[in-house]
């Protein structure tokens, strides 16, 4: 098999977010690894609920179903999404390996604050990655980037088609990647973190890019420990 050649990395770009305000409609973010400006028309609307949760991340007055999604987890065997996490508390993320900042801040962050957490708290939780670049991002690439971040996270990749029927409903953008005459890769997608809770299994909290490893840690504590959202 030939060897994986990784492009050089560009500048990232943001795609615009409406501010979080109670009650205000939230314009869910993207991110890619191109530059230049532009919002996506894919991106879809949620409402902040208004609320005395002890939780940190956003509330959400629409609770997201879990995507039936089953793609190749990070040994090429598949993984069955709703299946392999049930009972769990998942935090579910859209990205990719090569992406420069987000994906990667993203995911670290999550990381650090998992760190933190008892193992019978971990235990609980499932946090999953999903790719949106699976030409570039094998099982391998991805296991070998996860393993920086958390040895425990789960790594899902393979068909796009598949990947943007299961972030679409989320109101996650995923767009086809782009690879320009210099080999540079453009990937864009969503930059929310989405919970989804064990009990019913639906989202109810969200995290924009930006979300500090504090809030995470508080909140992955309440959600390890089943604190009503």
């Amino acid at each position: 098999m030939a060897s994986l050649r990784r492009p050089r990395r560009p500048r990232s770009r943001f795609l615009t977010a409406a501010a979080l305000v109670l009650g205000a409609s939230l314009a869910l973010s993207a991110c890619s690894s191109s530059g230049g400006g532009g919002e996506s028309t894919g991106a879809a609307k949620v409402s902040k609920k208004a609320s005395t949760s002890r939780y940190q991340g956003t509330v959400l007055s629409k609770n997201f179903e879990k995507p039936d999604l089953v793609l190749d987890d990070t040994s090429g065997q598949p993984y069955d999404l709703r299946a392999r996490t049930a009972g769990k508390t998942v935090l579910l993320f859209f990205g990719y390996t090569s992406c420069p900042d987000v994906c990667p801040t993203t995911m670290g962050d999550i990381g650090v604050a998992m760190s933190k957490l008892t193992a019978e708290q971990r235990e609980k939780l499932a946090i999953v990655f999903v790719s949106t670049d699976p030409e570039r991002d094998t099982p391998q690439v991805l296991r070998t980037w996860l393993d920086s971040m958390g040895k425990d996270f789960v790594g899902m990749t393979g068909d796009l088609a598949k990947v943007r029927a299961a972030a679409r409903p989320l109101g996650i953008a995923v767009e086809d990647p782009v690879v320009d005459a210099k080999g540079a890769v453009t990937s864009t997608h969503g930059a929310q973190v989405l919970a989804f809770l064990p009990t019913d299994d639906k989202a109810h909290l969200l995290y924009m890019a930006g979300t500090s490893t504090d809030v995470y840690k508080h909140d992955l504590a309440l959600l390890a420990d089943g604190v009503a959202v």
